[in-house]
Order: C-alpha cells, then structure tokens, then sequence
C-alpha cells in the first residue's frame, strides 16, 4: 500500500482531470439519456433495460436498478476491486499527474498497491517480449508468423513478442527494473524453482492479453519448438488481475468498433484474431484458453447494450470440438437478448487459414450472419438420430425439445418450435409446439417462478436501498414526487432555488431519507454553496452524509432527471411553494388540533396565542396560494 495518505488537492485533481464518461465508456456502450446524461447496462448487476446512468457534467454515475453510485473513483473501485489509493494512483498515471504523499514524501515504487505493481510488471514483461522478437534466436518465431500472413506491423499493432529460452531472462529484466521475486511469482511471469524463481515463460510467441481498460494483465504463449514439451499454448495461470473466465483476447482493440457496430464475432484463437481484424473485421475476440461462458457474456452484453439489433457471431472449427464448443455456447444463449450466429468456414478453415488461402474478402463474408446458432445447435442434435424410424424422431424430440424451451422469448420459442418439427419430419407441427410449451411451463413451475407480470401504467412505489433506510419512497405521494424534484433541483440548480431553499427546515421533508439528504445539503453549506462553488459542492454534499445509503441516494438524485420539458426559475418556483405550502397545511392542521383539546376551558393567553399563530399561519397560506414564490 501507499508510503501516506495522497495529497487532498492532488486526488481532487485526479478526479477533474479524468471524465467519467470517458472511464466508463471502457467498460460498457453509454447512449444519451436526455438532458445531458448517458445510460448503459449496468456493470454491477444483470438487467435487460438500461438503468445505469451517467452524468458528465457532474462527475457522478448512478444506477437506479442496484442503487450503486458514485463518482469516477468510486466507479474504479468497484469494478476493477481496488482500494482508494490504488484507484487514484491508477487514474493519476492515466492524466499524467504526480501524486504526493502527505507522508514520506513521493510514494515508492515498492510501496504501491498489489494490483498497480502487477500491472507494471505486465507492461514491463510486455515491453521486453516484443523487443525480444528482433533477436536472432526469435527467428523462428518471425517465421511462424509470416508463415501465417503476419508481417512486422502486424505483431506490432498487437504487442506480439518473444520469450527467450533461457531460465530467467525476464526474471533478470524486472529485478532490475525494482520488481521483487514475491511480485514475478505472484503475477505468473515466474514460477518456482529449488534455487530461485525461473521464467514461466520460456522460447514461445507471447501474445499480451488485455482487460477492457487496455491493461496488459496477463499473456499467451505458442510453441515453437519440437523439444518443447509443453503444451501447444500455455496461459497465464489464474492470478490476482488474471481471471480466465472474465478476460476476452482482443477486446480492448474490439471493444469501440463492438459498440458502434453492435456486432461482435467470437473466434477461438489468437491468430484467428489477428486475421480477422487484418481483415477489416475489428469486432472479433477470443477467450483465453477455457470455454466462452457467462462471464465473457456479461461483458459483451454491456458493450452490445442489447438493443434488439445487436449480433454475436461464433466461428468454429467444423470438426467435433468445434461442434461441441457451438452446443456449450447455446446452453448460455439465452443470457443474450442479442441475435446469435454460427460461421463455419468451407473444409472447416479458421479465420486464419481461410485469409491464407482465399483472402480477407473471405473472412468479411465468413462472418456474415447467416445460420441461427440454435438451428446448428439443434441439428447437431438432431442428426445423430435415425429419423426414417418413429422410436428415432421421438427420442430427438425428447432430447431437442427441453432446449428450444429454454427460450424465454414466446414467440420465438413458438417459431424455433415450428422450425424443429420440419428438422425432424413431425407433420403434426402443434404436437410439437405445445410439448416444448408444456416442458417451458414445468421449468418455470420447478424454479417457482411464472410468467413475468405485465407492467403497469401506475407510478411506480420506488423502494429505498436495502437497510438500514427508512421507509419505502412512494412517488404515487405528490409530497414526496415534489420533495424529490426540489431535493435534485438543490443538488443540479442550485442557483434556481437559492436562498430560499437554504430556509427550509428539515421537518419540511416528510420522507426520512429526503430529510437526511437535506441535512447534508445543509452540512456542506446549503444551495448557496453551490452557487459560489458549483465544481466541489456536489462532492462537499456527498462527504457531508451521514452513511454510505444515504450518499447513494445523494447521488441517485444529482443525476436523475428533471421532469420538466424546460428547468426555470418559474418550475423551482413551483417546487418551492408546492414544499413549504404542504408544511404550512400541516402545521395548520396541528395548530387546529391543538385548538380543538384546548376547548373553551384552557388558559386564555395560551388559548390567544394558539388562535394568532393559527391565522397568521392561514394568512401565510393563502399568500402562498395566491402570490406563489413571491410570498416565500
């Protein structure tokens, strides 16, 4: 960890330096969500809908589905799992900026977080293995790339090196760049020996693998060699940053054209990669030595956004692993809302052999979606039946069926359903259809879930973060809709509803958790505040809350919208008296119960002086009713 704690003015200038749009853009695909804020699918939860938001303007991201938010540092933290220091110190390499330390001065290099130094050690290593392919003894690692129709430029535009044969050259190389031999093992660049850590490895191609930031955080290593016994390539082992499950080959250089295009084309291999993105097809990646699964669709869903158009495309070999790889990958297709497709090359080619032998314009047109994964899926089953016999297209049936019933969509599980009754030759086509409606209707029973409910058309009664919270937050009350809008214009217009905002008590917000957040607005100095300091009062907001759920709803309300077409000073206006006004009822309605238990029989100078607040409050009332913000 940090030698100190990072300067104040230092981590303030991390936070302005780095725009929030721009560090979350590299995780997931935002679209403009009105009145200057974007949306995208959220990193930290499933959802089919967009409920993630960002505000530019602000610094502050907020999903309204989990209730994470936050500004940019906070956002790092959570989804790369790093501490505060680590995060600035992350972000701070990013802008350029030298951080100070209120403690020791500069922070050492050995002193820093676990993942930052095993990043550096990866750029390192990254650095070395490409420098290392101009070697004499990388020739035959130059050979096996234009063997394959990569020249120098190639290699470069993917960071490809060289590992040199011997024990520890790279084990040398960061010991003398100050890295420890704890750090090279810990990271998977070196491993055990009897005497000491020797390089994991050694005389191979090495392919950097990157997380969607762009950090090199792990690599891949082909053999070259005959009288190397390992395997054919050999990956990072599992590691603090390393995950294999979680990593995409290619993604950081995909991930742009993925968003923009909302296609992305699954390959199986590194060179597949290379050959398709040489090939003008930009959108492809690969996994890193394991099969595709959940976690590499989470990723893909963020960057597809799942907006109906979106295809995923998955190229494998024709042969029976290719097809097997097809079949697992159609067991997680229903997690995709997007439309997905198989690509089979002619004579069962990669993408790498097929632009060797016909060119890139047969890569672009490999890729082209054509057949629905779950239709080859589906044959695949289908065809190891004999279906000239009733026994043989019952029991594909049986087999088929149950996974054209995992498809949540009904329509498309009623037309998937017709198209499975032609494969098999089943004439009655409604047999078919309502065996697999019937098995669809046994699993939703079995996992006690039915049929999701309709939406309504009513407010929705929006529920406050898990507890400790307070009460639920029922936006169908016009109190707490109007509350709401005057807290977010407080948080986002200060100016609008300054000074008299700042005279609002807090028993004039009936919601406890709109009571805290006005609180904080009054602890970080009231509206005015961010009158005279609009960039550090939404943050002098955010510190001044008194725990982190009320925090997160701070944040909710500074990047919630607005619900009004045109954001003026006659709206808040409005926001201001509807508040005060329903205070003013209610005081009166207090008053008049006291009145009402006094009776004629209390003490006449506390009876004159109930009856004069009263209509001195009826008064106030009625100038509110008729003058509107003038009479605040």
């Amino acid at each position: 960890m940090a030698g100190g704690r990072i300067n104040d003015d230092d981590v303030k200038a991390v936070r302005d330096a780095v725009p929030i749009d721009a560090v979350v853009s590299e995780y997931l695909q935002l679209r403009s969500a009105g009145g200057g804020n974007l949306k995208g699918l959220c990193p930290f939860h499933d959802e089919k809908s967009p409920s993630f938001q960002v505000s530019p303007s602000k610094g502050l991201f907020h999903c309204f589905g989990c209730q994470e938010g936050g500004d940019t540092i906070a956002f790092v933290m959570k989804i790369d799992h790093l501490s505060f220091s680590e995060t600035v110190e992350r972000l701070a390499a990013k802008a350029g900026i030298t951080l100070r330390y209120e403690e020791g001065g500069y922070n050492p290099g050995h002193q820093r977080g676990e993942r930052i130094r095993l990043i550096e050690a990866h750029k390192a290593a990254a650095q070395f293995y490409v420098e290392q392919l101009d070697s004499a003894e990388a020739e035959i690692g130059r050979k096996f790339l234009a063997e394959r129709g990569f020249d120098q430029a190639a290699a470069q535009h993917f960071g490809v090196g060289y590992s040199p044969a011997g024990w520890d050259h790279l084990t040398r190389y960061l010991r003398g760049k100050g890295f420890t031999d704890k750090e090279l093992l810990v990271s998977g660049l070196a491993q055990e020996s009897r005497r000491n850590p020797i390089d994991r490895f050694r005389g191979r191609l090495m392919w950097p693998i990157r997380d969607v930031g762009g950090d090199v955080v792990g690599f891949g290593a082909r053999k070259l060699r005959d009288d190397d016994n390992g395997p054919k390539y050999l990956n990072t082992p599992e590691t603090p940053i390393y995950k294999k499950s979680q990593v995409l080959y290619g993604i950081d250089l995909a991930k742009k054209d993925i968003a923009k295009s909302s296609r992305a084309v699954v390959v199986e291999g590194y060179t597949d990669v290379m050959a398709c993105h040489l090939a003008g097809v930009t959108t492809a990646i690969a996994t890193c030595g394991t099969a595709f699964g959940g976690d590499h669709i989470k990723i893909l869903r963020r960057l597809l956004m799942d907006n109906g158009s979106a295809r995923v495309i998955f190229t494998f070999d024709g042969d029976a692993a290719g097809q097997k790889a097809a079949l697992r990958a159609f067991e997680d297709d229903q997690k995709f809302a997007a439309e997905t497709y198989i690509a089979i090359a002619p004579d069962g080619m990669d993408p790498c052999e097929l632009r060797l032998a016909k060119g890139d314009e047969a890569v672009a047109d490999l890729v082209e979606p054509r057949t629905p994964l779950f239709e080859f899926a589906l044959r695949q089953i289908v065809g190891r039946y004999d279906l000239e016999t009733p026994a043989g297209r019952a029991a594909a049936l049986d087999e088929a069926a149950p996974i054209v019933a995992r498809i949540k969509n009904v329509a498309s599980q009623h037309e998937v359903a017709v198209q499975l009754a032609g494969m098999l030759g089943i004439l009655d086509t409604q047999f078919v259809v309502k065996r697999v409606a019937q098995l669809a209707r046994w699993a939703r029973d079995r996992g006690g879930r039915g049929p999701a409910p309709a939406p309504t058309r009513h407010a929705p009664v929006v529920q406050a973060p898990a507890a400790p919270s307070g009460p639920a937050l029922n936006l169908r009350s016009p109190a707490h809709r109007t509350e709401r809008e005057l807290l977010k214009l407080a948080l986002q217009y200060p100016a609008l509803v300054s000074p008299a905002f700042d005279a609002y008590g807090i028993d004039e917000f009936t919601a406890p958790p709109y009571a805290a957040v006005r609180q904080a607005i009054a602890d970080a100095g009231g509206a005015e505040q961010g009158v005279a300091d609009a960039t550090d009062y939404l943050a002098r907001v955010r510190d001044a809350a008194p725990n982190d759920t009320v925090r997160a709803l701070v944040t909710e309300l500074a990047v919630e919208a607005i619900h009004a077409r045109v954001v003026d000073e006659t709206y808040a206006g409005t926001q201001l008296v509807s508040v005060r006004l329903r205070a003013v009822d209610r005081r009166v309605r207090d008053v008049q119960g006291t009145l009402a238990r006094l009776g004629s029989h209390g003490d006449p100078d506390h009876l004159a002086a109930v009856q004069n607040e009263l209509w001195v409050l009826q008064q106030y009332a009625q100038s509110l009713r008729n003058q509107g913000a003038a009479a605040l």
